[in-house]
């Protein structure tokens, strides 16, 4: 983080941590993988392997989120879940955040939206941070995880 911009970007914002945000998600997994080009903040595209879709539901709604490994990717030891939703540019960072998991043996996945972080990209333009997917902007407001920074 540059010297400069420390003071407005610390501490980080959190939302009070609600378990009600931690829901199971199955992973409905992709036949063949498909290519996605994710636009990036830095004007590139990064090409991105769609693992599957993860079906869940939050505050009583179905809901979808893609999820993604790098291109190549052999071994997945970690699946990328970009998304955006209602707090948006509002009360979060603009460009989106970031979950991580971790591939399970059974298909089921605990989504945290509580552990939701911003990509590093909302700290240092000169990171290179996909934009969620179409397909993985939430229609209502996830108000858990990391808060945009200076809020």
């Amino acid at each position: 983080m540059p010297q400069a911009r420390r003071a407005k970007l610390l501490p980080l914002r959190y939302y009070e941590i609600d378990a009600s945000y931690n829901v199971p998600a199955a992973l409905k997994v992709s036949e063949d993988r498909p290519v996605f080009e994710m636009p990036t903040s830095t004007g590139t595209l990064r090409r991105m392997e769609r693992v599957g879709v993860l079906e869940f539901v939050l505050n009583g709604q179905p809901m979808t989120l893609a999820a993604f490994v790098e291109e190549g990717t052999r071994r997945i030891e970690t699946l990328f879940v970009p998304f955006a939703d209602q707090t948006t540019g509002k009360e979060t960072y603009s460009a989106g955040r970031y979950l991580d998991l971790h591939p399970t043996a059974t298909g089921i996945y605990a989504i945290d939206f509580n552990r939701a972080y911003n990509p590093y990209c909302a700290y240092n333009d000169t990171y290179e941070c996909p934009f969620p997917p179409p397909s993985n902007r939430l229609k209502l407001a996830v108000r858990a995880g990391e808060k945009a920074p200076g809020i």
